[in-house]
């Protein structure tokens, strides 16, 4: 149960607020100045300190001030007869968690106390994850001690220094490019450069000169002669990013360079040979994509010889709370502003929603939050109205009368939409999660509708 330790030099009202805390169930303990409950605590483990501000000796602002300094992990909660808007900035400025004026309401102060309970265990939850991180599986700027991100990381560390060309699949905005950048870092080429490309956003009639330069003269613009990124990168790695928007007549061309390992430059004649790694990323399922006659089979073979799969972030946990916290202090370092807490509300409501977006979304969602939160803490209604309102969907397969029960293959083909819904219309991931190879996947989607009983 966590330990209460109330500090006021009048003994009425603190055998008074000691009774009342002890009767609602709280483990308490009280003294009557800031010496002594510096003396209290030194052998004794306490998680709230509710003090009294106007004390003689030592005041409950410089009992908060050494409390900060000695036991940063304590929340104080100060009370006051002397409501002034001083009183109340030069607590904060100690760190006072909470700032309570008396004569004070027990009711009050039971709610201030288990909100800062609840504060207390969302901090130290996120200092647990934190330290849970081994740094033997951890991975520069890839933030996450959960189970998909462990394994991600060891991947990552066991490909890294290997020639290998690796295909990183994921959802948009999850960190395709940070993995790649890892897997560049951790390598021997770490000191040549890393060139990267989105190859949905350069026009297709361009793309072909991006990648592998042009001579002077090619067309129209060409004034001088130029080496594409292919050559760019030179020991170093090219990542083509979104390498399923590609054109299938660049694909096409790829494959050969891929396999001859040599480029040559738009309106050349010369072969010229490169020596950069190739590292792909996609947010399309690369398999559908050749069903469906968009992307070339022996290319896939080609760059997907290991397939690197970055999680969504709705699979990742209270891995959201540790990016939340290192958003918010990049964020307060850029702004050069104080760095808010989360409130324990708020981060329910983080760890809840599903998140779409992923971590492009959550950085999204906290830098507004921070921009329009009281500077102290981030509370629910600081958040987008989306985040604050949503509940986590359900599956109901029960039925209420006789006349609306269905068959198991209706209820199969119900539940398999479902997971495909939950996984973003990823058949590949879909058929993961259910087990089957994708082919059974499709004969549940393509199935003819039964018909109810009785009909």
């Amino acid at each position: 149960m966590p330990a209460v330790l109330l500090v006021d030099d009048d003994d009425d009202t603190r055998e008074l607020l000691a009774e009342g805390l002890k009767r609602r169930g709280h483990d308490v303990n009280a003294v009557d100045s800031g010496r002594a409950a510096l003396e209290w605590m030194r052998d004794r483990d306490v998680d709230v300190v509710v003090t009294d501000v106007q004390m003689p000796g030592m005041s409950g602002v410089e009992l908060c001030e050494l409390l900060q300094a000695k036991h940063p992990n304590v929340v104080t909660i100060l009370l006051t007869g002397l409501g002034t808007m001083d009183t109340a900035i030069g607590a904060l400025r100690a760190g006072a968690y909470e700032f309570l004026t008396k004569p004070i309401k027990l009711d009050v102060l039971e709610v201030s106390v288990q909100r800062a309970f609840e504060h207390l265990a969302v901090r130290l939850e996120v200092r647990r994850l934190r330290a849970s991180v081994d740094t033997e599986t951890s991975i520069p700027n890839l933030i996450g001690g959960s189970p998909a991100v462990r394994e991600m990381s060891a991947v990552i560390r066991r490909v890294a220094d290997s020639d290998t060309t690796v295909t990183i699949s994921g959802e948009s905005g999850t960190g395709k490019e940070l993995v790649a950048r890892a897997l560049h870092e951790l390598s021997d080429r770490r000191k040549e450069p890393f060139v990267a490309i989105n190859c949905g956003a350069v026009p297709a009639s361009l793309l072909e000169s991006e990648l592998f330069g042009h001579v002077r003269g090619a067309f129209t613009d060409a004034k001088t002669t130029r080496a594409g990124l292919f050559l760019q990168a030179g020991a170093g790695t090219i990542f083509l990013d979104e390498i399923g928007e590609m054109p299938l007549e660049m694909q096409v061309k790829l494959l050969r360079v891929l396999q001859e390992r040599t480029v040559r430059p738009v309106g050349g004649d010369e072969e010229v040979p490169f020596s950069a790694r190739l590292l792909t990323a996609t947010n399309r399922d690369l398999e559908t994509e050749i069903d469906e006659k968009r992307f070339r089979q022996d290319l896939y073979y080609r760059i997907n010889v290991v397939a690197i799969e970055v999680p969504p972030l709705r699979d990742r946990g209270s891995d959201v709370l540790l990016l939340a916290q290192h958003i918010l202090e990049k964020v307060a370092k850029r702004s050069s502003r104080p760095q808010p807490q989360i409130s324990p509300e708020a981060a329910r409501k983080l760890v809840d929603y599903n998140w779409p977006g992923n971590v492009r979304e959550l950085e999204n969602s906290i830098e507004r939050a921070m921009a329009i939160c009281d500077g102290k803490q981030i509370l629910p209604e600081n958040l987008p109205g989306k985040i604050q309102q949503y509940t986590p969907s359900r599956l109901e397969l029960s039925t209420a009368t006789a006349t609306e029960m269905i068959t198991l293959d209706e209820m199969e083909r119900r539940y398999v939409r479902h997971v495909l819904s939950s996984v973003n219309g990823n058949k590949t991931h879909a058929a993961r999660v259910l087990g089957i190879d994708r082919r059974s996947l499709y004969r549940r989607l393509e199935a003819p509708v039964p018909r109810p009983p009785g009909t």
